[in-house]
């Protein structure tokens, strides 16, 4: 991949034409809190557009090589972690409700002075990298991202391009994304860093959304991209060793000239992927990036929704209203039957827990996933020209698993305008004899009807698993 953003330039009047957003009439609305909502065009699609060769041509050559993990993997833990867990969403007392908690010094316009007192009162000794890698790996989840710089330009990583970082201006004296790095090496995880290039609210010349509220952030932008955008990713990307996500956020002033300056760093992780946020024409990025919001169909182009599981990404303390498991499974489900991966968040205190309420969820997660993973990972989008009635269903060659949401009361359950004869049918559950019991279906107008047993094996989703005789005939 060439990622030296040279051909933008001559890419933007054909980009211009063909970046019309993929969620149309879907399109996310307008978020306060968290990641900015995405636009989710990734790369032109159109191969007659003149744009597509150029795309191809310049980095698209090994996409589909680097993002072969990523469409495999499905499910991921997002961590917005930072010294925002101190306040935890209240300031003089007063809850910040505005907003997600990391973004407590924009919504309630903390100077930088007062800001930069809060390191000192960050000590997370309970931070432990082991544990964080084990709960995402028994949840299932295959890759993890991690805040090392949020808007508010606290760096949670021992960086020499500003003391305003975890190691140098707090008690706690330690590096967590090394730490991390070191532990998801050796738990078998993929790491990835979310990293504010553009919003910075601590560093001269770093963008503000909404404007700058303190003299003291007024700055050029350039000499602010050159002096911590720069610096900093090269720390990223020189030691942790191999860097599998770059997810960039809220392009605020970035120009694609501005953006043109950071991705020859992408050269030193050369496997590495970026989602859709860098620059502000959104023209570059290998996924897009759906927030707190599931398409109403597949896309065109790689995608991933990220999501809380409350109402905020960073720790805020008085948010308790937290996502059921069924719904985060049935989440789940309905974006892989859709393509894309999900991209679950928790926000650690700022004694380094997760919080009680988001491990409960992940480990209800982890037990579906221990018995219906197969019918997740690794998967394509459903065949079915819509989306049946009783849930979703994914592919992977010539078997279909079928996730079925509402049992039928008749026991007889359709899937509409398939054509394939069935070679064989059963339920995905624990079996400790290592056979399963064959369902009988049989093939008529409205496709395949399947015999089930009178109790679902699983009340928030059981997997039936299809396997078809012969290619893939859908009425």
């Amino acid at each position: 991949m060439k990622h030296i953003l040279a051909p933008t330039l001559r890419l933007a009047a054909a980009v211009i034409t063909a970046s019309i957003s993929l969620f149309a009439s879907n399109a996310p609305a307008a978020s306060t809190n968290g990641p900015a909502p995405s636009f989710s065009y990734s790369a032109p699609t159109d191969t007659n557009n003149p744009a597509y060769e150029m795309w191809r041509q310049d980095y698209g050559p090994t996409h589909d090589a680097r993002m072969k993990w990523w469409r495999a993997a499905r499910f991921g833990m997002f961590i917005h972690w930072g010294v925002y867990s101190v306040p935890a969403g209240v300031w003089d007392g007063t809850n910040v409700t505005r907003s997600g908690a990391e973004w407590i010094m924009n919504r309630g316009r903390i100077s930088m002075a007062d800001y930069e007192k809060l390191p000192a009162q960050f000590d997370p000794e309970k931070f432990n990298a082991k544990e964080w890698v084990a709960i995402a790996k028994n949840a299932g989840m295959k890759y993890i991202v991690i805040t090392a710089k949020h808007h508010d330009g606290f760096a949670m990583f021992h960086s020499k391009a500003s003391s305003f970082n975890i190691y140098d201006a707090t008690p706690f004296k330690r590096d967590p994304l090394k730490e991390l790095a070191d532990a998801c090496a050796k738990g078998g995880i993929k790491l990835g860093f979310y990293y504010s290039q553009a919003q910075d609210w601590n560093h001269p010349g770093g963008a503000a959304s909404g404007g700058h509220w303190d003299p003291q952030q007024d700055g050029d932008m350039d000499q602010f991209i050159a002096n911590v955008d720069i610096p900093q990713i090269k720390e990223l990307f020189s030691n942790y060793g191999k860097v599998a996500v770059i997810w960039w956020d809220t392009p605020i002033g970035m120009t694609p000239e501005r953006a043109e300056k950071l991705l020859p760093l992408l050269k030193m992780q050369p496997d590495i992927i970026s989602n859709n946020r860098l620059d502000s024409k959104k023209i570059t990025g290998d996924f897009g990036t759906p927030e707190n919001k599931i398409p109403t169909n597949s896309l065109a182009t790689d995608w991933e929704t990220c999501m809380t599981m409350n109402r905020t990404w960073g720790f805020r303390s008085y948010d308790h209203e937290w996502k059921s498991t069924g719904t985060l499974i049935r989440n789940l489900v309905d974006i892989a039957s859709k393509g894309g991966n999900f991209l679950l968040n928790v926000g650690p205190t700022s004694e380094g827990l997760i919080p009680g309420p988001s491990v409960e969820r992940l480990k209800e997660m982890g037990d579906w996933m221990k018995v219906n993973g197969k019918a997740i990972y690794g998967t394509a989008k459903s065949p079915l020209k819509t989306q049946p009635s009783w849930g979703r269903v994914t592919q992977k060659g010539n078997t279909l698993y079928l996730h079925v949401f509402d049992w039928p009361a008749d026991g007889r359950l359709v899937v509409p305008g398939l054509k394939n004869k069935i070679a064989k049918a059963h339920l995905l559950k624990p079996n400790f004899l290592g056979w399963h019991k064959r369902l009988v279906t049989e093939n008529d107008a409205d496709g395949v009807t399947i015999s089930l047993p009178k109790a679902a094996p699983d009340k928030i989703s059981s997997t039936i698993v299809l396997k078809l005789i012969g290619a893939l005939e859908i009425d």
